[in-house]
């Protein structure tokens, strides 16, 4: 069937691969064996047929020249770029053979798979994969680098990924995106918000450190310090219950600890909160009273303010703000922050954490690699990187490529291109893109669970990840392991069937081919029990005071490191996700420019004038960026947008700088929960470039 389908033209159903929670339903145009056109289904029941630019211009990625054909060998020096075409039997036997070694004089604890969710697919990020490493015993990486801070804050208010359904925000009034520009990373949400605005005269308001796309479409925008979120939250929750403006009832059946929490937020006035958070004490009221008294109102709870130091504690204390005011109960009102439990798959069918014989191996957080790779002991000795690229994505970015540069690490990448993290790598292997596999996705904001099947052939000699690591595992006499010779409609039905998910019931692998996509069993969460401790919304938390922390939401100030000036965020841009697409042409010309964002009274002060190219560095590194003066950001913080590949950004016409490597001046400071990233508690200076 796989081959036939290789062969035929004409239109074929697909999912968007990306690590973006919209997970749109695609339309693939197929002319002569190739995709000649993206677009999106019209049928599909949230993303009804409107897709993102970087989506619609996939093809340019999928042909584009510089995609590997085959797997290549480093012929110089690392960080070169210099390689020769070899065998994928070469390749194959240079890297088991290095396995083999290590495992025999240094332990299987001395390689490090590093990945991510380049490709969202089940099976492609967290299928095979997991299997073999586990089978090998390998260092295990904690994959910490997106929202595991705010996940884990999320759990101790709600117990789990539970939000509402997307599709009921047709029926808010009042739109509140905090710390999330979703005109660029949640398109369908804006769609559904103007829906809502457009039958319900909805208001949004947006909350975030920079008045980006979203901030611009907004009827209230609240430019805040960055870090300062969870002081905004409780000056609110003081003045709605000052003013009482919360649902008593809700509170008595559905929370534990809302006592506790009137008493504990007396001490966060509006005029301290202003102190913190740079909104003035007029608006602080306003933003109060118009959540307060608004009907249904829903919070859209964004990556941006969970990648602080105090991160997990900001989404935590934002859980709790529905609650106040008995939004849950309301059609249309609440929160979501993901919903990933709606759709949760049977991991231990996917994975096999069971093959994993020793329950003490070592654990690296991906956010720490450059730290790993410099002075673990004992040693990394070898790097197997797929879906990610961190030698651009990885906080404190100079250190990782410090790492990268050793002699005795033995690194192998398995990518589309030629990365800047594949500039280092010993062997490099051509993978396939998402629209040559077979793979199960699974959205972690809309409840629509999705199956992709091949529409094209593998391009060159590139594989999936499935086929590389059965191929590993054969190699490395693991053969006679079941759990390798699975078939990914095996592993796929075996994912499925997850008897800890209600909300999967009656969802199996036939049904799912048969239809697409298939809405998971939601029910409204309240009337319900939720998966925490006391089965309610846990405003005062006996297990965060277990763990350690505050049982009670708390604002707990940034880490300052250093005395640099200002307040760094590098936030999203509207035409890459992270480094992917930051390397196509068509990409780069969409997005035009790196610009710094810089508050006029800051420029004025420091001589910099828009259009300036400046130099902007701290202890972790340096970048040289054009500036763009106004008032899109408050008064002491800069902000970037996106993550820009090495090349193609300076080849770019109208680039001149010699250095976009932003993440070279983000911490690799770990948040207060989960393992999280700090990328926006950074701090840098900046001074204007003179030209002779």
């Amino acid at each position: 069937m796989t081959s036939f389908i290789h062969e035929l033209n004409g239109v074929f159903h697909a999912v968007c691969p990306l690590d973006c929670p919209d997970q749109c339903g695609l339309l693939l145009h197929k002319e002569d064996g190739k995709i000649v056109k993206v677009e999106g289904d019209p049928q599909h029941p949230v993303t009804k047929g409107h897709i993102c630019n970087k989506v619609r211009n996939m093809s340019e990625r999928i042909y584009d020249g510089n995609r590997l054909k085959y797997p290549l060998k480093r012929i110089g020096s690392k960080g070169e770029g210099k390689f020769t075409r070899i065998s994928w039997e070469e390749a194959l036997s240079t890297i088991t053979s290095c396995w083999k070694e290590l495992i025999e004089i240094d332990g299987p604890e001395s390689i490090l798979p590093y990945s991510f969710y380049g490709n969202m697919g089940r099976l492609s990020a967290e299928g095979m994969d997991r299997r073999f490493w586990n089978l090998l015993g390998a260092s295990r990486l904690d994959r910490t680098i997106c929202s595991s801070a705010g996940s884990v804050g999320y759990q101790y208010t709600m117990g789990g990924s539970l939000g509402i359904d997307p599709e009921d925000t047709i029926h808010s009034k009042l739109f509140i995106f905090w710390g999330i520009n979703a005109a660029s990373t949640n398109m369908h949400q804006i769609a559904l918000a103007q829906k809502a605005r457009k039958q319900n005269g909805a208001k949004w308001i947006v909350i975030d450190v920079h008045k980006n796309q979203t901030g611009r479409m907004a009827d209230w925008f609240i430019p805040i310090l960055p870090g300062t979120d969870s002081a905004l939250v409780l000056g609110l929750m003081h003045i709605l219950f000052a003013e009482n403006m919360v649902d008593q009832e809700f509170l008595q059946k559905y929370t534990v600890g809302y006592e506790e929490l009137r008493k504990h937020v007396i001490q966060y006035t509006p005029a301290k909160v202003s102190e913190f958070t740079g909104v003035p004490v007029s608006d602080i009221y306003k933003l109060a009273r118009m959540y307060g008294q608004t009907s249904p109102s829903f919070i859209r709870i964004g990556n941006g303010p969970q990648h602080h130091d105090n991160g997990g504690m900001f989404v935590r204390t934002v859980a709790c703000l529905p609650a106040l005011t008995g939004q849950w109960l309301v059609k249309g009102g609440g929160a979501i922050k993901g919903n990933s439990a709606y759709l949760a798959p049977n991991t231990e069918s996917l994975q096999r954490s069971s093959l994993l014989k020793n329950r003490h191996t070592r654990v690296i957080n991906m956010n720490l690699l450059g730290e790993a790779l410099l002075t673990l002991d004992p040693p990394v000795k070898s790097l197997y990187v797929y879906g990610s690229n961190p030698a651009l994505v990885t906080p404190s970015s100079n250190k990782v490529r410090k790492g990268l540069e050793r002699e005795d690490l033995f690194v192998v990448v398995h990518d589309l291109f030629l990365t800047e993290t594949a500039k280092y790598a010993d062997i490099v292997l051509p993978a396939t893109s998402s629209f040559e596999n077979t793979d199960l996705y699974t959205s972690y904001w809309h409840h629509y669970i999705q199956i992709q099947q091949p529409v094209i052939a593998p391009y060159g000699e590139s594989k999936s990840n499935v086929d590389v690591f059965r191929l590993f595992a054969k190699e490395m006499g693991f053969g006679d392991e079941a759990a390798f010779a699975e078939t990914e409609a095996e592993m796929i039905a075996g994912a499925l069937n997850n008897p800890r998910n209600p909300y999967l019931e009656d969802i199996n692998y036939s049904f799912l081919v048969e239809q697409r996509y298939v809405k998971a069993k939601v029910k409204q969460l309240f009337p319900g029990t939720l998966p925490t401790p006391s089965g309610k919304i846990e405003l005062y938390s006996e297990k965060m005071k277990q763990d350690g922390y505050p049982p009670l939401p708390t604002y707990i100030p940034l880490v300052n490191h250093g005395d640099h000036y200002f307040q760094f965020v590098p936030g999203p841009n509207h035409n890459f996700l992270n480094s992917t697409f930051s390397n196509i042409q068509k990409h780069v010309e969409l997005e035009k420019e790196l610009r710094l964002h810089m508050n006029r009274v800051d420029a004025l002060a420091a001589g910099i004038e828009d259009g300036d190219m400046v130099r902007v560095w701290n202890s972790h590194g340096e970048c040289e960026i054009k500036v763009a003066v106004g008032d899109n950001v408050l008064p002491g913080v800069v902000v970037t947008q996106g993550i820009w590949a090495d090349e193609a950004a300076w080849s770019h016409e109208g680039l001149n700088s010699k250095n976009f490597l932003i993440n070279s001046l983000t911490p690799d400071r770990i948040a207060d929960m989960g393992g999280g990233a700090t990328f926006f508690s950074g701090r840098v200076n900046v001074e204007k470039i003179l030209t002779s």
